[in-house]
């Protein structure tokens, strides 16, 4: 096998992880429509079985660093998938479990285990593997993973949802909607076996022929060499027995500014937008039952089409730039939404507006973030730093789809001047720090090497 056939094959079998991402965070949207009714969920109930996963994400991705720097990258990403599994099995509550919402929690938040560790281990391990001149557009299949994911999901969801009577989606419908997933989560499980380890991971542990060797696979022989002596000239930098300290002023300002461009992906608005993205539809932007799960396709398809914009231009273009004309496109789409709410013309200016929203995300804010961070850590710090930065991610995406609902039916909200707009305009405010963030403290770091990337911050 080639060079480039053996690069495109661990990022794919990799990027899986995201697919399971976006498959077991978006088969809720589509299965908590009926699950909702059948166990007559109030907002702040439903807002927890959507928001329980985030916090097993949240737990995943704390644990995710150490079990990284302990086993690897690759067995990380095994255990992940071991998780989503059982997770995609339990969910459907069989009839041998108690029918509780206490028990789709347990599961969902298994789930989450495997997602929090998964999104931290996945843009990691390939950014770790990929030529610094297409490492962008490598990280970038993970984001695309994780949207094919979402894609698939509401397909299946809109397919078995439109098979069965409601009566029957209320049932059972919900309950093969979480079942399905268990085909691409025991593909991942399989694949993993074959790729190999993180080749700076063994550089760390002291494997540098095995770390070589791996190089030799991806980049050639010389370049190989070069790689693996940039690596042992990083991790030389500081003695690998001296403890690092991550509250010192210097670790310390990287990862808070890692932390903050993760956080602020979530305060988009992103999530509220496609795990609520059926009451959306049916209530703010006023379609029918019958074109929710139909909709929900058209929004994914249009994260999909954009996803493949940003594979191909962020090794072109850069990372900051893609930052900005996405940030600017996501006020615009929210902007158009708000306002039409606010002046009750709901209607195909709403969708657009959506839409806008969406494609400019999935241009930037979506494949972006997962680039920069897998970058932007030092060596030493990787692991631990991209283990913070992400599990802080997962907190605010759990605070924003716990209170989203809630802010959406509040009396405030659904009263003037606002009329259902007031969290658009909240994350429109959220989207104009991350334009400042971006032009003041985030590096370019297109076609540069991990190790040159290090060199930006001393």
């Amino acid at each position: 096998m080639n060079k480039k056939a053996f690069l495109l094959l661990i990022t794919a079998i990799s990027a899986l992880g995201g697919l399971l991402f976006g498959y077991d965070t978006g088969v809720i949207n589509g299965a908590q429509f009926y699950l909702s009714k059948y166990f007559e969920l109030d907002a702040t109930l439903k807002g927890w079985v959507v928001g329980s996963a985030l916090l097993g994400c949240l737990v995943g991705a704390i644990v995710a660093g150490p079990l990284s720097i302990k086993i690897g990258r690759k067995w990380s990403l095994i255990i992940s998938a071991i998780l989503f599994t059982i997770s995609a099995w339990g969910s459907g509550l069989p009839e041998m479990f108690p029918e509780t919402v206490t028990m789709l929690v347990v599961f969902r938040i298994i789930g989450g285990l495997g997602i929090g560790i998964a999104s931290m281990n996945a843009p990691m391990y390939i950014a770790e593997i990929a030529p610094s001149n297409i490492r962008g557009k490598m990280v970038t299949y993970y984001q695309l993973a994780i949207v094919i994911g979402f894609f698939v999901v509401f397909l299946a969801t809109y397919f078995i949802g439109n098979s069965l009577t409601e009566a029957e989606n209320l049932q059972f419908g919900w309950r093969r909607m979480f079942w399905s997933e268990l085909v691409p989560s025991l593909l991942f499980l399989i694949l993993l076996f074959f790729v190999p380890k993180s080749p700076r991971w063994l550089a760390i542990k002291g494997e540098d022929e095995e770390a070589l060797q791996i190089l030799n696979k991806v980049h050639g022989a010389e370049q190989a060499q070069n790689e693996i002596k940039e690596i042992k000239a990083s991790l030389k930098q500081k003695d690998n027995k001296v403890k690092v300290n991550y509250f010192s002023k210097a670790i310390l300002v990287i990862i808070i500014i890692g932390t903050a461009l993760s956080v602020l992906q979530q305060f988009t608005g992103i999530n509220a937008v496609l795990y609520y993205g059926a009451d959306i539809f049916e209530k703010a932007l006023g379609f029918g039952k019958e074109d929710v799960l139909a909709q929900q396709i058209l929004l994914a398809f249009v994260n999909l089409v954009f996803t493949f914009v940003a594979m191909y231009t962020v090794d072109k273009y850069g990372r900051k730039p893609l930052l900005y004309v996405g940030s600017i496109g996501m006020i615009v789409g929210f902007l158009l939404l708000g306002i039409s709410l606010q002046q009750e013309a709901v209607g195909l200016v709403s969708l657009i507006g959506v839409l806008i929203f969406i494609g400019s995300f999935a241009l930037s804010m979506g494949p972006v973030v997962w680039v920069i961070l897998s970058e932007m850590f030092p060596n030493k710090i990787r692991s631990v730093a991209m283990s913070v930065a992400v599990a802080a991610q997962w907190g605010a995406n759990y605070l924003v789809s716990q209170t989203f609902p809630m802010v959406m039916e509040s009396e405030a909200n659904n009263s003037s001047p606002w009329n259902g707009s007031m969290p658009y305009f909240i994350f429109i405010a959220f989207i104009l720090v991350i334009i400042f963030l971006t032009y003041k403290f985030i590096p370019e770091t297109k076609g540069k090497s991990l190790e040159e990337i290090e060199g930006f911050w001393e």
